[in-house]
This record gives C-alpha cells, structure tokens and sequence, in this order.
C-alpha cells in the first residue's frame, strides 16, 4: 500500500491559501474486502472514523474517480482519493479575546472582515494574536467539530497582510462541504488591487503556473511552461485608471499562494507597496521631487500591499443557496485611492 499527500509546497510563512489536505492512497494488490472508512482510519494518522465518513457522506471521497460510500467495500489496487478539511495542527491552539469584524454568523459558519497585519493562523514566529486565536475564544462553546481537532474552522487563508473576507465553519458538515468547493474551485472571490502602470486593454486573464521560487524560497515565480508548481488562472478587470498606478479587481479561478501578487508582478504590474514582489519602489511616473514625496507618502499611509479580498460567495452548506458577501475597502487602501485620485485630477498631463 502506497499512501501519499498532495499538498501545495510547503507553506510560505503564514500564507497558505488553501487549508484542506488531498490525499491519494492505492490498496495492496493483496487487499481483502474492507469498509473504506475502517481501511482509511488505520491508514491516515489522527483521522477519526467520523470524519471520513462526513467525507464520504459529502462526496470528497473518491474511488478509481467516482464518488463512494463509507460502507464500500476497499478491493485490491483500487486508487482511492479524499479531501480532508482540517489540516494537522502544528501547535496547540490558545484562545485570546481579540476583537473580530463579523459580518455574518449563523449555527454553521461566520464571515470575517480580516483586517492587514493579522496572521490568520499560529505558526513560524506567530504563535498568538492570529484570527484562528481570536476566533478560538469566540468559538470557545462549541463543542470541537471531529475528535481532537481545533473547533476552528478554516478552509482557506489571506496573506498577513491582505485584508478582507474569510468564511470559517462552525460544524464539521460545513467544514467538509465548504472544503470540497474550494477544492472544486466553484467559490466566488474576488479582489481589489491597485497595480503600478496601466493597461492597454480593459480586462483579461493571466495563466501560467505558480510554484516556489528558484532564487527566493520566500516568494512563488510563474512558470509559464509548466516545467513547475501548480495551474493558476487570474481574470482581472480595470476599475480605475490614475495614469501611473491602476485599481483593478481580480478574480481568482484558482488560489495558489501569493496567486495575484505572483501573477500581477509577472506581467509588469506589482501591487503598490508590495514590498515582497517589488512594489514598495517607484516604477512608474516622473522625476520631479514633488511626485517622489507623493509616492513616498502614498507607502507610508499603506505600508503593505495593496490588496483586499472584496467579495466572497459559494453555496450555503446548509440551506443549498448561493451566499455573496462584500467588504468594502479598508481606510488606509481607500484613502490612498483618494490621494492619487486627486493627484490625476490635479496632474492632467497623466
């Protein structure tokens, strides 16, 4: 029996877009008829038989790529994949009141407004005062959603410094079936992002894989041909032109690590302010002192990237429904939109 994890690289300090794991297990060829959820709990460490049954139940289980039952009956060779949506915890998980931007609650999941410079989870230098803490405390009755997991439900993150929505799960039923559409990629996001220079056209798409950079283990690189990383596919679309910088929003058909600030730098576009992938320079406009202090300015009322995740929709785990949910930028991005909106107005050569 061969059993291994297919997981994105590994995570980029916090910053790991999608929280669920993916796991392909092939029977031995002399493997006797067993329950698949009996065969996959002594296979998979810390897996209760619960929560491969809630697995199986919202179809995340896959057997020689069809949807099966718990009670299926595991023969030899057969190629069995499923995606769990917790992830192991690497630490132990404390809960701190920390103030939250709910946007929306019910019995099984809430909406967060993330704000930039919070770690969405413990981890590689951040041990405390990240959303999984805070949400933790805010969680603190509930009872844990499958064994000794943490009760806190993430499905996928936002950088430290990216603000924005996240949808947690409240019950191990939404947990699994939120997972499977983001495995899926049938969830709605959809990002603001202020880019440096402008575009010739309105609108388009960016494709090219995204992996781990050969030179900076620190950042992800695009990989055009395919010789690495994993298929990412970004639409964006312009919402503002200020000549020198552009407001665009984007919408992310997959969620790799870094995708848009990954994808933006590869066509000649950095998010402004994005220290990490080149964007906390000038690259763009003239000169003159007068527009370098204005600039300079622009970086110190918003010292990080400029990127917030706008949008969220996906179908209600419990009712079937699709769900949209909006945020509207945050004060330090929507103040530097109105300083080089009236930089342009006042700057007609642009």
């Amino acid at each position: 029996m061969a059993a291994a994890p297919l997981t994105d690289d590994q995570t980029l300090d916090e910053e790991r877009e999608e929280l669920y794991e993916h796991f392909a297990i092939t029977a031995d060829r002399g493997q006797s008829p067993l329950r698949l959820d009996k065969f996959l709990t002594c296979r998979m460490e810390h897996c209760s038989r619960n929560r491969i049954q809630t697995a199986a139940d919202e179809g995340n289980i896959l057997v020689n790529g069809r949807p099966a039952k718990a009670s299926y009956k595991v023969k030899p060779l057969d190629r069995i994949s499923i995606v769990m949506p917790y992830p192991r915890r690497e630490t132990e998980i404390v809960a701190q009141q920390i103030p939250l931007d709910i946007l929306y609650e019910d019995d099984e999941l809430l909406i967060v407004n993330k704000p930039a410079g919070m770690v969405v989870h413990p981890g590689h230098g951040n041990f405390d005062g990240t959303l999984v803490n805070a949400l933790a405390w805010h969680l603190r009755d509930l009872p844990p959603a499958g064994g000794d997991e943490s009760r806190v439900g993430l499905v996928h993150r936002i950088d430290k410094d990216t603000s924005g929505l996240l949808v947690i799960a409240k019950s191990e039923r939404a947990h699994a079936r939120l997972a499977k559409q983001f495995f899926d990629h049938t969830v709605t996001r959809r990002y603001t992002a202020l880019v440096w220079g402008d575009f010739e056209t309105d609108e388009g798409t960016i494709e090219g894989n995204i992996g781990r950079s050969r030179r900076d283990r620190t950042t992800m690189s695009v990989y055009p041909d395919g010789s690495e990383g994993k298929h990412a596919v970004t639409h964006w679309k312009v919402l503002r032109r200020f000549g020198y910088v552009t407001l665009v929003e984007c919408r992310l058909e997959t969620g790799r690590t870094h995708q848009i600030r990954t994808h933006m730098q590869w066509i000649g576009h950095p998010l402004f302010a994005d220290e990490r992938y080149g964007g906390d320079r000038i690259l763009k406009g003239t000169t003159f002192a007068k527009y370098r202090r204005f600039v300079e300015n622009c970086f110190e009322l918003m010292p990080r990237q400029a990127l917030h995740a706008r949008c969220l929709g996906f179908v209600h785990p419990a009712t079937g429904r699709e769900v949209f949910f909006d945020s509207p930028l945050p004060d330090d991005f929507a103040a530097v939109v109105d300083r080089w909106q009236t930089y342009t107005i006042q700057n007609s050569e642009l």
